[in-house]
């Protein structure tokens, strides 16, 4: 959860989850045994005395927090059991340990509190209240002081219709009853509420429909009015993707829109006014954040391929590529030589669609020829690959051009930033389309004497992975893959993964009405084409991704005698983000099964 201010601006709430939602092993059996015993604080941080107030909230699960109106009040939120403890009791009487799957699902909530702080000169004391228990669990929570409510974002572990996702209001004069503020198949999130508290502007993308269909649409920026529902877009005008926003102190808004692989800042004054670009820097702003005064100042992170990230800090939006750098986090990066990249376009030849990537040349050979290539494709499969720096397990195209490969990152058919209907293509063919966009741009690679037709791989996470699978059925060219978090067949993820929405969507129904799109688009029913030696990785708890899709992956190409590695990752799930060591071990061993796959020789054997 992201840190709070406080109205004043003099402190700073922290919610500091040790155990959060996710973390509870059983998904299909909710129960008060697996809820944590650990004592749970909210941490206010004073930006005046530097120091820190612990705030005990007992022993919860704690989901999300908001001020009040001053800094002496906030609402917070933890998850509960609407199962009464009676019932728990007489049902494990019952029925023992027995799984009633649906009916326990019905039992996940969420219980808001506000908590009163009085603070004295060395101590503090709070007062605790219950203000409504709700049938859903809560991401967001928004108090609004003009007419004493609050908003909030309602999610489930499991999300079988997008319409589970939605925005209501709570009246704190009146608290027996809930206002639907959303209804519809979008994914509602990042919740702000404007200067004249009359407007709650969020970020939503899913599917909205049009002359009787459901088409997807890439992230927007809405603005819902609180006094009468009324929602309307801002940045109608912009074909690419909103990645984020903040509201300035005249009520109009900065808009970080990502054009292609570029992100850059925008503003708007209204909705009915056309975007006004600001002039920048080419590369990736995030995270814009405002002074409380009128035309402060404007501080963001920046980065590019070249640059790492850092936050800087500018007096003047007009002034923006005179911004100072307030850090230096990543000066290490800045003392080595980095891979030089360039944008890389092709076109598929089958619908004549323009498709781009990144390349990322090894150090000290910007536009060789006859390079190694290694095929590295994002996930999502929305969010792109972009002029941007990171450093991590899951953005490695530096680590591995710097290893001496040519990475081509491609922005194939489904990401966002290049319009709806670009975006729109994945759907119902969610691997042949895109499959065919980045197989050829490996072609024209080749055709171009950039890439080394007989030292190829292919690697990906999460839908990454699902094409990397898709890829080595497609094709034996790849001398080697790097299959993460991947499915293999569509019909067991719909049944077993927390999201049946996303199947459904991308397959383009459900597996009874559509069963040849699920056949055809499941790399498992291609198996007996691999040649590809295959590492896999998994995380023991992944939700998104099965882990059985890669024990499927896994054992179908022992059976095919075809060199393959599984590494399973205890406790984590699809982001790999409790122990640090397992990120470090991932790239690890990819790294050394590309280089001991580097040539064509077992290919050309088995063959």
């Amino acid at each position: 959860m992201k840190p709070q201010w406080s109205p004043s601006g003099s402190w700073i709430a922290v919610l500091l989850d040790q155990n959060p939602i996710t973390n509870v092993t059983n998904s299909h059996h909710p129960s008060s045994e697996e809820y944590p015993k650990a004592n749970e604080y909210i941490y206010l941080y004073s930006v005046i005395s530097n120091e820190w107030l612990p705030i005990y909230i007992g022993k919860v699960m704690p989901l999300t927090l908001t001020w009040s109106n001053d800094d002496f009040s906030l609402y917070f939120v933890t998850f509960t059991l609407m199962q009464p403890k009676e019932d728990q009791n007489s049902q494990k009487i019952e029925w023992k340990d027995v799984i009633q799957y649906r009916l326990s699902k019905s039992y996940e909530g969420s219980s808001i509190y506000r908590i009163d702080i009085e603070k004295n000169n060395q101590t503090s004391s709070t007062k605790r209240s219950l203000v409504k228990n709700v049938p859903f669990l809560i991401t967001e929570l928004l108090f609004v002081p003009l007419e004493e409510k609050l908003v909030l974002m309602s999610y489930s572990t499991l999300i079988e219709k997008m319409n589970i996702i939605e925005m209501y209001s709570l009246n704190l004069q009146n608290v027996s009853t809930l206002s639907r503020l959303t209804n519809n198949d979008l994914w509602e999130r990042e919740l702000r509420l404007s200067n004249d508290n009359k407007h709650v502007l969020f970020l939503a993308f899913g599917s909205e429909s049009s002359q009787g269909k459901l088409n997807a649409i890439q992230q927007r920026l809405y603005s819902l009015d609180l006094t009468n529902g009324h929602v309307e877009r801002l940045g109608k005008d912009f074909d690419g993707s909103i990645a984020g926003y903040m509201i300035k102190s005249d009520g109009s808004v900065y808009i970080l829109g990502q054009l292609g692989t570029e992100t850059q800042i925008y503003t708007q004054q209204s909705p009915i006014h056309k975007l006004i670009y600001h002039q920048g820097w080419n590369g990736t702003y995030e995270q814009i954040s405002l002074s409380s005064k009128r035309n402060g100042p404007i501080a963001f992170i920046y980065s590019s391929f070249e640059q790492p990230k850092e936050v800087y800090l500018v007096d003047n939006i007009d002034e923006l590529p005179s911004a100072q750098a307030l850090t230096n986090e990543n000066k290490l990066f800045t003392q080595r030589e980095l891979p030089q990249t360039k944008i890389y376009q092709w076109k598929n030849n089958e619908d004549q669609r323009t498709i781009e990537g990144i390349s990322h040349y090894p150090p000290g050979k910007f536009q060789s020829k006859s390079l190694p290539l290694f095929l590295l494709i994002h996930g999502g499969p929305a969010p792109a690959s972009s002029n941007s720096f990171t450093a991590d397990w899951y953005t490695w195209a530096p680590l591995a051009a710097s290893e001496g490969w040519l990475v081509l990152e491609p922005n194939y058919r489904g990401t966002f930033g290049y319009g709806d209907e670009f975006h729109n293509e994945v759907f119902r063919q969610p691997l042949s389309r895109p499959g065919r966009d980045v197989l050829l741009g490996v072609d024209q690679l080749v055709n171009d004497g950039i890439a080394d037709p007989n030292r190829l791989a292919v690697g990906g996470y999460s839908y990454g992975g699902f094409l990397t699978n898709w890829l080595i059925t497609q094709t034996t060219r790849f001398n080697a893959a790097l299959s993460g978090a991947g499915a293999v067949e569509h019909t067991s993820s719909w049944g077993t993964i927390y999201m049946p929405t996303f199947i459904h969507s991308l397959l383009g129904g459900y597996p009874w009405e559509v069963p040849q799109n699920y056949l055809y688009e499941s790399p498992i029913y291609h198996l007996s084409r691999v040649r590809t030696p295959t590492h896999i990785i998994t995380g023991e708890k992944d939700e998104s991704t099965k882990p059985s899709q890669s024990f499927m992956l896994e054992r179908g190409l022992h059976y095919l005698g075809i060199p393959v590695q599984l590494l399973v990752f205890p406790n984590e799930g699809h982001g790999l983000n409790k122990n640090p060591w397992y990120g470090k071990i991932k790239v690890r061993e990819e790294l050394k099964w590309l280089h001991k796959y580097d040539n064509q020789s077992w290919v050309i054997m088995k063959n």
